[in-house]
């Protein structure tokens, strides 16, 4: 079912309570504040360096240059760049993927639309004459 809003909000998708579409791309809500927070926390506490936190939250980038819908180059570089980060967890499942299509089911979704545009009328023309 194709939607011609930009963003879309859905509650209770199958595997996920909380998604939200943008374009393209599809961001699971609580995980990915789970695995950003979660990075957050481990920099602020110390367990782990910033660099090493910016590169772990790069994955999901990595990931998404996979994707079939990319040109080859791309994603031999996404695939080159996936395999890098296979020592901090890169086959978990992603938190933000590249939707190509939208899957039918049971999910509610809330379309939010652009505000519209008023248009102004042009003032009638008078002729004297």
């Amino acid at each position: 079912m194709a939607s011609d809003s930009v963003v879309q909000v859905r509650f209770g998708a199958p595997g996920n309570v909380l998604e939200v579409q943008v374009g393209t791309v599809e961001v699971d809500v609580p995980r990915s504040v789970g695995y950003f927070g979660g990075l957050a926390v481990a920099v602020a506490i110390g367990l782990i360096e910033p660099p090493l936190a910016l590169f772990i939250a790069a994955v999901p980038v990595f990931k998404s240059l996979t994707n079939t819908a990319l040109p080859k180059a791309v994603r031999v570089v996404g695939e080159v760049l996936e395999g890098a980060a296979k020592p901090v967890g890169s086959d978990a499942e992603g938190v933000i993927e590249l939707k190509d299509q939208q899957r039918e089911s049971g999910t509610k979704v809330v379309n939010v639309a652009p505000k519209p545009t008023r248009r102004r009328r042009a003032p009638k023309a008078s002729v004297s004459g």
